[in-house]
């Protein structure tokens, strides 16, 4: 079995091989977060060694270069108007195919996958051609290929214009709530102890939207770094969810980061009618007449904060 969109992927052998094209732009999404939400991996991880001509493309940060600069919660979605200047600003023009890599510099903390997907998810449906470094910089490395600390160069490109339909990629609380009463397939890509409610809480309350059935993120890669299950193994954990039968489906997480890792998987198998809950559980949890089910509720005794509300630690893989 093969993904039935294996283009959304690119190898390493094809980016060594199409590094010098003109049309070709990588952006490096690597993340180093604050408690802030502030990315400090531009200066640590990517001055330092980067693929030979990628940018540093700021996903992460809270008020990063694909999230919107007027909404209160962090990651929230761009408008056309931004994705139309931040893709300016690293010169991807209509013609541009466009290489997202990155590394994990905390395993357990710094997800590469996630924030690929995210940035995917966004570029892929405003109509950029994008694809992910399968592997991410981690598999390049360890490919003996060159990495480099030159500065690099940003070329002209002619304006980019976003296609219509975008906003069928993002869901709001609305959506949900209608999802909760059988309109759609409500897919959480937390981890399994956060979704029982015994593990960390993103929000206020623990445990997840009522509902929803429980795909971890973690369970469709096999490193932090987009390094994917195969195709096979990534085709059954979606079928056995029942997630590539279902008429709609939104995945939603703590933030809507590692939510875009499960929605990625479905359009790797052709699946458009998907979309990310882009308030997640940091918007749905402050709601208390918004359904939760909390399984570990009789026997959980202490608190669990969110990510946000902590020093950066493990937490924020739950993004």
């Amino acid at each position: 079995m093969d993904f039935t969109n294996p283009d959304y992927l690119v190898t390493t052998e094809w980016l060594a091989d199409h590094l010098d094209q003109s049309d070709v732009r990588i952006l490096d999404v690597t993340a180093k977060l604050t408690s802030k939400l502030e990315n400090r991996a531009e200066a640590e991880c990517y001055q330092d060694s980067h693929i030979p001509g990628s940018l540093f493309f700021d996903v992460p940060a809270g008020k990063g270069v694909l999230s919107s600069q007027e909404d209160a919660l962090p990651w929230m979605w761009p408008s056309p108007d931004e994705v139309v200047a931040t893709l300016a600003a690293v010169g991807v023009g209509p013609e541009t195919k466009v290489v997202l890599v990155a590394r994990t510099p905390r395993e357990g903390i710094d997800s590469g996958t996630m924030w690929c997907t995210r940035a995917w998810w966004t570029l892929h449906h405003y109509g950029v051609d994008c694809a992910i470094l399968h592997g991410g910089i981690e598999r390049w490395e360890a490919e003996g290929r060159a990495l480099t600390d030159a500065t690099s160069t940003i070329p002209e490109a002619a304006p980019f214009v976003p296609i219509p339909g975008w906003e069928a990629a993002t869901a709001t609380k609305d959506d949900v709530l209608a999802a909760v009463h059988g309109r759609a397939c409500l897919v959480d890509a937390l981890p399994a102890d956060s979704f029982d409610g015994s593990g960390t809480s993103y929000g206020p309350r623990s445990g997840h939207i009522t509902g929803a059935v429980n795909v971890p993120y973690r369970s469709l890669i096999k490193a932090e770094t987009s390094a994917f299950v195969d195709p096979a193994s990534m085709h059954a954990q979606l079928a056995d969810a029942g997630l590539l039968d279902a008429s709609n489906v939104i995945t939603y997480c703590g933030g809507a980061i590692a939510a875009t890792v499960d929605a990625f998987a479905l359009a790797l198998f052709d699946k458009t009618d998907v979309a990310v809950y882009d308030g997640s559980l940091m918007e749905w949890t402050t709601d208390a007449e918004l359904p939760m089910t909390n399984p570990s509720s009789a026997s959980c005794t202490a608190a669990h904060s969110a990510p946000w509300e902590q020093p950066a630690g493990p937490g924020l893989l739950g993004l």
